[in-house]
């Protein structure tokens, strides 16, 4: 530091003492070395500047050079929304070289002041930065915590901080379509909309009430109100078939693999999910247990479920795990039944045609690669052991073709269509109402309670939009 030459002794001393700690300490805001001299360096010629200060003793000039070398790393910073710099510790050991982006309210995704660091992957480097941030005053985030502050400060509403979850969580190409769907607002404006035809009934009924002298106002009564709910339960029938529709691309089709002791269940598992998931022998009652996996059947989702072969256990074990295979089934949305081709039916294989009749299935005869002994209708040929699969596949497709998702905005979880249901016996209750001729209050309140549910969806308070509605659209105030 040339500029240095021309000082006297006293502040020569002062720099030769603290100059290097002082660059050590600006390393913990600043990006580089040549950063920090600079900062200190002109620190030290305000110093000089301020002679005043080189009497004040030794701890205050210390103190004095501390405070301006941080005031003047924090002004550097300012004034740069993205900077790298070193992570320091207390110990003065570097600890990695790291980016940080500072993201000032309300233009960050919480609303709120943010900062992110972005260090390299090492999982010590990793541990050892949170631990210093926790040092420092910060915690650790709770789980969803940032998606929370988003929702509660207004940013997002409630649809679009599920779809994040489900983005992440999303186990094939259309369960991702369907996450952006809810991302980009476009499932919100399908809820609003939905939400709004409601509010136009309310909104009528509230001024029949309310305003009844007014002779611009539609008149309200019975006969004109029920085709009106009759409508919206329609429309609603519709979204809750949609909403159970995007549940299925988004968690996948229940499938059990059913059928009797070693007619080769788990090796049709095992050849779906191209990998020994489940054991396999010539033993019968092998499997005593349920064993699951997923396949993606080219935008599909199948969550397989090998279930024990069903018959009379011969065992305490083996027979629980047939109960289990009996409640599986109960869940099932779609059934593999399966059956030994080159052997006869029996009264067994009966049994389970039987039981698994009002279910969807696909009625499989696998070890197709030996000589086939019985024929039944609508049923599929394959060999499992042979990975001879496709007509299995097609069938598949041939019954789900509808689950591809055709970008329409759709709801997908099980509290969103909790909510729909909600709604739609409100507005069967109104129904019921309207046609025993009960006065409009009693049909409102039903009306409202289901408008309610469905706004709950979003996360809203209703009682403001209600209110914003009516006003908006009848000049009530003149």
């Amino acid at each position: 530091m040339e500029t240095l030459n021309s000082f006297n002794l006293s502040i020569k001393d002062i720099f030769d003492k603290h100059a290097k700690n002082l660059c050590l300490y600006a390393l913990n805001y600043l990006k580089t070395d040549a950063d920090a001299e600079d900062i200190v360096q002109d620190v030290f010629m305000r110093c000089w500047e301020k002679k005043e200060i080189l009497s004040s003793g030794e701890k205050v000039i210390k103190t004095y050079l501390f405070n301006s070398v941080r005031n003047a790393c924090l002004d550097k910073i300012e004034k740069k929304d993205i900077m790298c710099y070193h992570i320091d510790m207390i110990k003065q050991e570097v600890v990695d070289e790291v980016m940080v982006s500072c993201f000032l309210a309300p233009h960050s995704f919480t609303c709120e002041n943010m900062v992110e660091i972005n260090c390299h992957g090492n999982p010590y480097i990793i541990q050892h930065i949170i631990a210093l941030c926790i040092q420092h005053g910060a915690r650790l985030a709770e789980r969803g915590e940032f998606t929370k502050r988003a929702f509660l400060n207004g940013r997002i509403d409630l649809v679009k901080a599920e779809s994040i979850n489900d983005l992440i969580m999303a186990s094939n190409k259309q369960a991702v379509q369907l996450a952006l769907s809810g991302l980009k607002g476009l499932t919100s404006k399908y809820v609003v909309d939905l939400s709004e035809q409601l509010l136009d009934v309310m909104g009528t009924i509230e001024v029949n009430i309310d305003y009844p002298e007014y002779d611009d106002v539609e008149e309200l009564t019975h006969q004109t109100i029920l085709p009106k709910i009759n409508q919206f339960l329609t429309l609603l029938e519709k979204v809750i078939a949609d909403t159970k529709r995007g549940q299925t691309i988004k968690e996948g089709i229940k499938t059990v693999i059913l059928g009797k002791p070693n007619v080769g269940k788990s090796s049709l598992l095992n050849a779906l999910l191209k990998e020994d998931k489940a054991i396999v022998t010539d033993i019968a009652g092998t499997t005593r247990d349920i064993v699951e996996g997923y396949i993606d059947m080219d935008g599909i989702t199948l969550n397989l479920i090998d279930t024990a072969g069903i018959h009379q256990g011969i065992d305490k074990i083996e027979k629980i795990g047939i109960q289990k295979s009996i409640e599986a089934l109960k869940q099932a949305e779609l059934v593999l039944l399966v059956f030994d081709a080159s052997s006869p039916l029996d009264e067994q294989d009966k049994a389970l045609l039987e039981l698994t009749k009002n279910q969807p299935r696909i009625i499989v005869l696998n070890k197709g690669d030996l000589k086939q002994t019985i024929q039944l209708e609508n049923a599929v040929v394959i060999s499992a052991k042979n990975h001879e699969l496709q007509p299995l596949e097609e069938k598949i497709h041939q019954m789900y073709h509808e689950l591809e998702y055709n970008h329409d905005p759709l709801l997908f979880n099980a509290r969103q269509l909790g909510l729909l249901n909600q709604a739609k016996q409100h507005l069967l209750e109104a129904q019921r109402q309207s046609l025993q001729h009960q006065v409009i209050d009693l049909i409102y309140i039903d009306i409202e309670q289901a408008y309610k549910c469905i706004l709950e969806i979003l996360g809203k308070n209703p009682h403001l939009d209600l209110l914003d509605h009516i006003f908006s659209k009848f000049c009530l105030g003149k």
